[in-house]
C-alpha cells in the first residue's frame, strides 16, 4: 500500500501531472487500466486561483474519478495559497506543489524548478498551504537546480523543511533542473532521501517508460512509491502490469481487439472536451505510444496521422485494427 496523508492506496503507484496529456479523458483510461490516482496537467496557480478559470470544463475533476489530484505552479506563496484552497473546494482531493518543472518559460517567472534556487521561498509556500488546506499536501521536486554544491544543500534544506511541517509525500525527479530531460535519473539520490527521512513518504520519478523499469526502481531505491509520467502516454497499459505484478496474477500484452477498444474509448472521451478537428489534432500526440502495441507500427502511425476529422480517424481505426 502507498499512504499519501489521509488517502491509502493499495498499490505504490500513480499517474503524474502532466501538462497537455493528463485531461479527464487520459485520467478516466488510467483508472479504467488500474491507476489508483490520477493527476490533473499542471495548473498555474494564477489560473486556479480565478473562480471564472475554474468554472471551465477542463479544469473541473469528475464526479467518478476519485481519488484526483491537482499540481499547481506558482511564485508566490500567497498566490499558492488561494489556487490550493481553491482547487480543494471544487473536489481535488490532493495539493501538489512543483518546484521541479524544467520548462524555460516557466523558470523565467521564478516557478517550478526555479524554486530549488529560492529555498525560502519554497519553505514559506509548503508552511502557508499545509496550513490552509484539510487535504493531503505534496511536494515535487527535482534533486537541485544544477549540480553545485550550493543547489545540492538547498535541496536537503528543502526536504528537511517538508519533513519538518508535515508534508505528507515528496515525489523526487532524479535529475537536476537545467539537465531537463537529458541523460539518465539517479535514483541513488531518491534512494539516499528515503534513507535520511525515514518517516517521509518519498515517491520516485524518472525514466519509467516500462512496468519493468518501474518494478526495478521501486526494489532497488526502497522508497514508498513510483509515479508514471512519460511511460503512460499512449500506453495505459503500463498500469495493467503493474497492476498484475502487485497483484501475483499473470499478465498479457492487450489483444488487437483491445487494443482497437481502448483507443476509441479514449478518443471518443478526446470528443467530448475539443471540437471535431481540435480533437483529432490532440489525441495525435497520443499515437505514437498506442500504435507500438500494433505489428505494423509505423505504417499503422503514418495512416492514422492523416486523418482530419473524427469520422475519419475512426474509420482508419476500424481498419487498422481489423
Amino acid at each position: 500500500m502507498l499512504r499519501l496523508g489521509k488517502i491509502i492506496l493499495n498499490v505504490p503507484f500513480f499517474q503524474s501531472p502532466l501538462s497537455g496529456y493528463s485531461d479527464y479523458a487520459m485520467r478516466t483510461i488510467s483508472r479504467r487500466l488500474g491507476c489508483p490516482l490520477t493527476f490533473a496537467g499542471v495548473m498555474l496557480a494564477k489560473s486556479a486561483a480565478n473562480p471564472k478559470v475554474l468554472k471551465k470544463k477542463l479544469f473541473l475533476p469528475g464526479e467518478d474519478e476519485h481519488p484526483v489530484g491537482a499540481q499547481i505552479l506558482g511564485s508566490e506563496p500567497a498566490e499558492m495559497v488561494k489556487a490550493a484552497v481553491a482547487l480543494e473546494a471544487i473536489g481535488y482531493d490532493i495539493i501538489d506543489l512543483n518546484f521541479a518543472c524544467p520548462a524555460p518559460k516557466v523558470l523565467r517567472r521564478g516557478r517550478g524548478g526555479a524554486l530549488l534556487a529560492k529555498p525560502d521561498t519554497a519553505i514559506e509556500m509548503m508552511k502557508a498551504v499545509r496550513g490552509a488546506v484539510k487535504c493531503p499536501v505534496m511536494v515535487k521536486l527535482r534533486i537541485g537546480r544544477d549540480e553545485s554544491d550550493e543547489s545540492k544543500e538547498d535541496f536537503w534544506t528543502i526536504l528537511q523543511a517538508a519533513d519538518d511541517e508535515g508534508i505528507d509525500a515528496v515525489t523526487v525527479h532524479g535529475r537536476v533542473v537545467i539537465n531537463s530531460y537529458r541523460g539518465k535519473a539517479d535514483w541513488n539520490i531518491v534512494s539516499q532521501v528515503k534513507q535520511k527521512f525515514s518517516s517521509l513518504t518519498v515517491i520516485g520519478s524518472g525514466d519509467l517508460l516500462s512496468a519493468q523499469s518501474a518494478l526495478d526502481a521501486l526494489r532497488d531505491s526502497k522508497i514508498d512509491g513510483i509515479t508514471i509520467a512519460r511511460g503512460a502516454i499512449g500506453n495505459p497499459w503500463i498500469f495493467s502490469e503493474l497492476k498484475a505484478h502487485f497483484d501475483g496474477c499473470g499478465y498479457e500484452p492487450p489483444t488487437i481487439k483491445e487494443q482497437k477498444e481502448l483507443i476509441l474509448h479514449h478518443f471518443e472521451l478526446v470528443c467530448r472536451l475539443y471540437p471535431d478537428k481540435k480533437a483529432v489534432r490532440y489525441f495525435r500526440k497520443f499515437l505514437p505510444g498506442y500504435c507500438k502495441y500494433h505489428s505494423k507500427r509505423k505504417e499503422a502511425l503514418l495512416f492514422l496521422m492523416e486523418a482530419r476529422t473524427s469520422e475519419q480517424f475512426i474509420s482508419k481505426i476500424e481498419q487498422l485494427y481489423n
